[in-house]
Order: C-alpha cells, then sequence, then structure tokens
C-alpha cells in the first residue's frame, strides 16, 4: 500500500503492486527511476531493476514465507516447490542465487530455519523435539547440529544465553 500510495503522489499510474513487483502503465525516464529509488529508499524499500537481483529475491521471499509463515510442513523437496514458486527450472535460478547472495539456497534455507528455531527456544513455549518437528527435521539430533553449526551452540546453550543472539531477517 504504501508503495503504491507513494507512486501515485510521483504521478505513476501503478497497474499492480504486489510483493517485490510493481507494473506502471507508462515506461519512466531514468530521472523518474532516480525520484522512485529515493522515495523507496525513505520507507527502506529499495528498487531492483537487474534480473538476477529480482530473482535472488524472490527465492529469499519464498524461502522467508515457507520457514517464517507457513504451518504447513513441505509436501516436496525444496527444489520443486521454489521451481514451482518462481516459475523456472532450479538450475536456472540456483546459480543466480549463489553469485548474487554469495551462499547457496540450501545454506539459506538452513539459515533461516536455524533463525525460526532461535524464536522458539526465546519464547520457550516448545520443547525442542515440537520445534524439530515444526521445522520439519527428520530429527533433534539433525536440528541440534546444523543449531551449533550455524550458531557454534546448542539449542539448550543458546536457551541459557542470557542475552538475544537472534537476528533480523534481513541479515540473514
Amino acid at each position: 500500500m504504501v508503495v503504491k500510495a507513494e507512486l501515485e503522489k510521483l504521478g505513476f499510474n501503478p497497474i499492480s503492486v504486489e510483493l517485490g513487483e510493481v507494473s506502471l502503465a507508462e515506461n519512466i525516464s531514468v530521472d523518474d527511476k532516480v525520484k522512485i529509488a529515493q522515495k523507496l529508499n525513505q520507507f527502506g524499500f529499495e528498487l531492483l531493476e537487474d534480473r538476477k537481483t529480482q530473482i535472488a529475491e524472490q527465492i529469499k521471499t519464498v524461502i522467508i514465507n515457507l520457514v517464517h509463515y507457513t504451518k504447513e510442513p513441505l509436501k516436496i523437496n525444496l527444489s520443486s516447490y521454489l521451481s514451482e514458486q518462481i516459475k523456472l527450472e532450479y538450475a536456472q535460478f540456483t546459480a543466480i542465487f549463489s553469485d548474487v547472495e554469495n551462499q547457496t539456497i540450501e545454506k539459506y534455507f538452513i539459515a533461516q530455519k536455524v533463525e525460526k528455531a532461535k524464536e522458539m527456544l526465546t519464547y520457550g513455549e516448545l520443547t525442542l523435539s515440537e520445534i524439530a518437528y515444526q521445522l520439519n527435521y527428520s530429527s533433534v539430533a539433525h536440528l541440534s547440529a546444523q543449531f551449533k553449526k550455524v550458531t557454534g551452540l546448542t539449542p539448550s546453550a543458546y536457551k541459557a544465553e542470557a542475552f538475544d543472539k537472534r537476528k533480523t531477517l534481513d541479515e540473514i
């Protein structure tokens, strides 16, 4: 809503505004792009024109939604799920993601799952077994191993820490 309102204030006619994508009725000049980018930056948004960067951001958005906001367990493998959501073959976008983000999709996915586990541990309402189940880990040992590899701490040691080691989603 913010993006649409700000584009209209700048005199543009957005046809559609969806998460991560805007379609305008008219072509815009380089000066107009600069104005739009400056306005979006004021609200914490970024203008992405490079197709590779757009694809990488789409992948990140799909993974964040899957890990943090989807309650249903993933019934197919991650590569098939991403291919369905992004509408490209996995081989096409996996190299793009690695090039843009300097990490693999799998590492990014694991980092998001560990961040979600940290959130769940912080709230302290679920057991480690329940957290492992909710995050689709095959076992508590698998979750613990990945958690320690990413954070350097076991889930129990993390929970015992007095300070918050969580990162915001855009820092991952």
